[in-house]
């Protein structure tokens, strides 16, 4: 077996150790494999950038980041959190119940878990605290409620995944809708039953005239996924171009429906989403280097070979598959796992006839637990900081609502049909 094989593996290890940027430590390990192996780097060059030209699905990713960055930048967020705080009245716990509801909402939105947290987070942890709830459970529940966002559609783990796997991201958007639903009535319930332990207080009941009010406020933003999510199931735009009318459409009631956005204030929208996606394509190169690598050296191969000669049966390579990103998860940021991981699974995957949909749903579902379990819990880092409290009392609230969303992610792992029934209705 040529030794050269798992270098850029063992450099990338020792770049996550020392914390060097995840996309720099990509393309430093792939860059220290081709000159032990003699490859020539402008050929390296252009199959990237062939790669990057022709997935034109990769556009869609700072589309659906600059759609986030509008929706978080004004007031519309609390025209949203005003309108579900109406539907939801005098209801036990109406607070905790509206932070799950209006982020199933804001994930039609932006698709976004950190836009969520970060976002509604500060208006949600502040009313909740105005209100009397507990700070470190009003920090859990923002930061579990937070990972909808990328479950249900739209979804940037989801674009990602499809461009990596060449899969429909229609199809993978509308297979998350049930399991985002399920976490979000699991939640639910475990929000009623905590609600009435710990007598959380009911929420207020808004009259006729000013539920009516708020609603009419509210249209103009509810109607982003509609229009997003409508554009592509009907056919009429790609999931490309829906991130780009959702973007353009944002932009409109943002100055003129809400009146909420400057152009300064857009400037400074543009500026932090130009940030965001050189982060995120600076791992994308990365990622495509260490594919090329994995293919052209074997190790992809090799790392196959191990896992078919362990187990041949799907169920138990999910299960594997599962406890790994789990673990994982709590270590290393979603991209971190996605740009790293995919290109090594997504071949095992193949040749054991498991569904590329419904592996790209329960991995989402899989990394969003990670992003809310300690010792990385990202959301919770979020919300915690939000909320000024300690990081320790806020994971101990959110650990209950982690084993359920891992029982929503045993149910869609071993019950495909709860994924796929609704892309194979629609899409066929």
């Amino acid at each position: 077996m040529n030794g050269a094989i798992f270098l850029p593996l063992i450099i990338l290890l020792f770049c996550f150790i020392i914390r060097m940027p995840i996309g720099l430590g990509m393309i430093i390990s792939c860059a220290a494999y081709f000159l032990v192996a003699g490859v020539d780097l402008g050929v390296v060059s252009d199959i990237v950038m062939s790669q990057l030209y022709a997935s034109s699905v990769m556009i869609a990713i700072p589309l659906f980041i600059f759609t986030a960055n509008i929706m978080c930048s004004g007031k519309v967020t609390e025209y949203l959190f005003t309108f579900v705080k109406a539907i939801l009245g005098k209801k036990k716990g109406a607070l905790a119940h509206l932070n799950i509801i209006i982020s199933l909402i804001f994930s039609g939105m932006t698709g976004s878990a950190a836009a969520d947290a970060a976002g509604l987070g500060v208006i949600e942890i502040e009313e909740m605290r105005k209100d009397g709830y507990d700070m470190p459970f009003s920090a859990a529940i923002t930061a579990a409620t937070a990972t909808v966002g990328p479950i249900f559609p739209p979804s940037i783990p989801m674009v990602i995944f499809a461009m990596m796997a060449q899969v429909s991201v229609g199809k993978l958007f509308l297979g998350g809708m049930i399991p985002a639903v399920l976490i979000c009535v699991l939640l639910g319930i475990y929000v009623g039953f905590v609600s009435r332990k710990r007598d959380y207080p009911a929420g207020v009941k808004f009259s006729v005239r000013e539920f009516c009010i708020y609603t009419l406020r509210a249209i103009p933003a509810l109607l982003t996924p509609v229009i997003l999510l409508g554009g592509i199931y009907t056919g009429i735009v790609t999931a490309t171009e829906a991130g780009a009318l959702a973007a353009l459409y944002t932009i409109l009631i943002s100055f003129f429906a809400y009146r909420v956005l400057t152009l300064k204030g857009l400037g400074r929208v543009i500026k932090d989403t130009v940030i965001q996606t050189g982060k995120v394509f600076s791992i994308v190169i990365g990622a495509y280097l260490l594919s090329y690598v994995a293919t052209s050296s074997g190790m992809g191969k090799v790392i196959t070979n191990w896992f078919l000669n362990f187990t041949s049966n799907k169920y138990i390579f999910l299960l594997i598959l599962n406890i790994m990103f789990l673990l994982l998860g709590m270590l290393f940021d979603t991209n971190v796992l996605e740009f790293v991981f995919l290109p090594l699974i997504i071949p095992i995957a193949r040749s054991l006839g498991i569904d590329m949909i419904h592996l790209g749903v329960v991995l989402t579902v899989n990394m969003m637990i990670g992003a809310v379990t300690p010792p990385f819990g990202m959301m919770c880092f979020i919300s915690a900081g939000i909320a000024k409290e300690n990081l320790q009392s806020v994971f101990r609230e959110v650990l209950p609502m982690s084993l359920l969303m891992i029982g929503v992610l045993l149910m869609i792992t071993y019950i495909p049909s709860l994924i796929t029934v609704i892309p194979n209705m629609i899409m066929g």
